[in-house]
């Protein structure tokens, strides 16, 4: 029963076919035209790491306050 294919985390790794290669040559690409930074693409990726930052923060802020109520449950 073994199958050759990828495994979800192997599809989606640096190294698989999700990997940020060909991610990396259009926006080298697209940085060597000159259409970057001025671009809906260069935009949207700005933005995407802006919100992608703001989730992470907030996911950590988060967990600390379910680890201190549950701290707080278990004290009594």
């Amino acid at each position: 029963m073994g199958s050759k294919a990828p495994g979800w985390g192997e599809q989606w790794s640096a190294e698989g076919y999700g990997g940020n290669d060909d991610d990396d040559k259009l926006m080298n690409k697209w940085q060597q035209d000159g259409r970057c930074e001025s671009s809906s693409i260069g935009r949207t990726r700005q933005a995407a790491s802006v919100s992608a930052q703001k989730v992470k923060s907030r996911t950590l802020v988060g967990i600390k306050w379910v680890k201190n109520q549950y701290q707080k449950k278990v004290s009594k």
